[in-house]
């Protein structure tokens, strides 16, 4: 089943010979980062091996937000949402991006205590989250057919288009001077004297001293082959769109059983963020111990299966030599088959509370593969193992919203620059140094 349309991007055909850096993987975090270091006066290449932005980084919620977050990703969100205020001036496109405010709904006492705690948390940060009252919001929900005891808000949270914001940034990082490769495949790297010299691709040979691996659900494969590990695993999050409505909140919201999201062409985003299906491979044994603490913490919040995706990854847990195809040439773009039954449920769901949704026709459901780390938050890391290599990966959902500041993040770390945030909680060491797994607390 085809994922969402992206908007058109113009890409580059020529393999240099050569780059200052490469970047494996076009998602946002990929296409971020050679847009901060092309404006630095760096050669970057990016090698995508399908399409930029077809896999999570278009098939999100589109939420861009600070509220709710991991402390320890607390600054670096604050951050992402300056550089989203800029970044359509930046690269002369259109991203989507408003300020619209989103508001986690409060159907009991436990929710209200639960956002309590996170505010208090969050506030020496700057947030400006307010609890709200019944009354005020259902003043923030118009037409709200079902009272809520409160909210949670966050006004100077946002949202933007996940089918506009890669094409849009791949655009701008070009005309940075960025070089943007689609349908090359990176297959692995070369080193000499220890550190890394080129990346081999299906189409070539480009020199290089700095990798950066930011290739999201695909990054463990890659990184395996490096005697790197890294615990990743994948979550199938299934996401509906609908067709323009009149009415309804201009932001994004969510309870348990549903979530929404005002779209730019005057739909709605609607998912449930706890219908999320962990398919059964060979990495979940191998990283079983890892993401115990994730498996207390979520509840039913996440699903166990086996589908197409485990006997795939069951026949690629070997190397492959770097002049054969492998994985990455077989597989272009991830497109799960989606769980429509629980998104239509979703949107039913927010149709009793939202009566305006009932006018609206689906417009399309999608499937996408969201890449987990044991406690839900990313590296952005050097690989002290292999030097010239820095990895950025495994931002387990939040990706999208925090993708600007993460490229900004991974292009000081290459050249040297004082980091916008300290990068110390996202060290790929942490999960080697025994490090105990934490996981934040519900919102």
């Amino acid at each position: 089943m085809p994922g969402p349309t992206l908007d058109p991007i113009a890409t580059d055909t020529i393999l240099p010979a050569r780059a200052d850096v490469v970047i494996v993987g076009g998602g946002i975090i990929g296409v971020s980062t050679a847009l901060f270091l092309a404006e630095r006066g760096i050669n970057v290449v990016l090698c995508e091996k399908g399409t930029p932005g077809a896999e999570q980084s278009s098939r999100n919620w589109g939420w861009v937000r600070v509220m709710g977050r991991d402390e320890r990703e607390i600054p670096l969100a604050i951050e992402a949402l300056k550089i989203w205020d800029t970044l359509d001036t930046r690269i002369s496109g259109e991203t989507g991006f408003r300020r619209s405010g989103i508001l986690y709904i409060s159907e009991n006492e436990r929710d209200i205590a639960n956002r309590d705690a996170w505010l208090a948390m969050a506030r020496p940060y700057g947030v400006d989250s307010v609890q709200l009252s019944s009354d005020t919001t259902e003043a923030m929900m118009p037409g709200a057919a079902i009272r809520y005891q409160g909210g949670l808000f966050t006004p100077s949270d946002g949202r933007a288009e996940p089918q506009k914001a890669v094409p849009a940034i791949v655009a701008g990082a070009r005309r940075a001077g960025a070089r943007i490769l689609t349908g090359c495949a990176v297959r692995g790297v070369e080193k000499a004297a220890g550190r890394i010299s080129a990346v081999v691709t299906e189409r070539g040979r480009i020199e290089t001293s700095t990798v950066i691996v930011a290739g999201g659900a695909w990054s463990r494969l890659f990184l395996k082959s490096l005697g790197i590990r890294l615990p990743q695993l994948k979550v199938r999050n299934t996401v509906l769109r609908t067709g323009p409505v009149s009415g309804g909140p201009e932001g994004a919201g969510a309870t348990a059983t549903y979530a929404y999201r005002k779209r730019l062409d005057g739909g709605y985003t609607i998912a449930d963020g706890a219908a999320n299906l962990h398919a059964v491979v060979p990495d979940s044994f191998a990283f079983f111990r890892d993401f115990q603490p994730a498996r207390k913490a979520e509840g039913d919040a996440v699903q166990v299966g086996i589908n197409a995706q485990s006997w795939n990854e069951l026949f690629e847990i070997g190397t492959v030599p770097l002049d054969r195809p492998g994985a990455f040439e077989r597989h272009r773009v991830l497109d799960p088959n989606p769980d429509s039954r629980r998104a239509l449920r979703a949107l039913d769901a927010a149709g009793r509370a939202l009566p305006f949704l009932r006018k609206t026709k689906v417009q399309q459901i999608w499937g996408g593969l969201i890449d987990v780390m044991p406690d839900a938050v990313p590296v952005i890391s050097p690989a002290e193992t292999v030097p010239g290599l820095i990895v950025a990966t495994g931002f387990s959902g939040h990706g999208f919203g925090i993708g600007p500041g993460a490229g900004h993040l991974v292009a000081d770390l290459v050249t040297g620059e004082k980091p916008i945030v300290d990068p110390t909680p996202f060290r790929l060491s942490r999960f080697l140094d025994g490090t105990p797994i934490t996981i934040a607390p519900p919102v």
